[in-house]
């Protein structure tokens, strides 16, 4: 065989090789694109559902609060009733030690523990989100990924809906640049 079809074959071979190559990592990085997009929606849905499970969990503990104080104010009720008549006592001097039902403390406490969890959990899973974003925003300015978003017009999603929840009050701070003492009393 001639040099110059060897050199002929050798280029081919390796045009091909190259072009394969090539052909591959870009897949691999569409495909990665689409991965990391699905996987910032995945984590808003997933935030969404924690959100709600949160609120739930609030409502609920608060209804057991409620029907528990409802119930204690009828213990209360039909013990003084029972002790002296529905007008209750009309002794001038009472000298009975009064034993009244209690109030468990420990169900506010187990509200807001509750509570803590459950914006704790919240907490992580906004953590997650931030963090799924920032792969995927920096994979879309990284070369040679940023040509291949630009050749298949990645993002698909826009980012922006995907943002975490907030409160008014820390926007208010973000937006002015300042954030005032929290006061616990008046």
């Amino acid at each position: 065989m001639k040099a110059y079809v060897k050199w002929i074959i050798a280029t081919f071979a390796l045009t091909l090789i190259l072009g394969v190559v090539l052909v591959g990592s870009t897949i691999q990085t569409y495909n990665s694109f689409v991965s990391l997009e699905k996987g910032v929606i995945a984590q808003y849905e997933q935030n969404q559902n924690n959100y709600d499970n949160m609120w739930k969990k609030f409502k609920e503990s608060v209804q057991v609060s409620a029907l528990y104080a409802k119930d204690t104010e009828k213990v209360y009720k039909s013990a003084i009733e029972g002790r002296y008549g529905d007008k209750g006592s009309q002794a001038v001097f009472q000298f009975l030690k009064e034993q009244n039902p209690n109030i468990d403390a420990s169900l506010y406490k187990r509200i807001q523990e509750t509570v803590e969890a459950g914006r704790d959990s919240f907490e992580e899973n906004q953590k997650l989100l931030i963090d799924k974003k920032r792969l995927y925003t920096t994979k879309l300015s990284l070369f040679p990924s940023s040509m291949v978003a630009s050749v298949f017009n990645f993002p698909h999603i826009d980012l922006d809906k995907y943002g975490i929840v907030t409160s008014e009050r820390t926007q208010e701070a973000f937006n002015s640049k300042k954030a005032d003492e929290i006061k616990l009393e008046d």
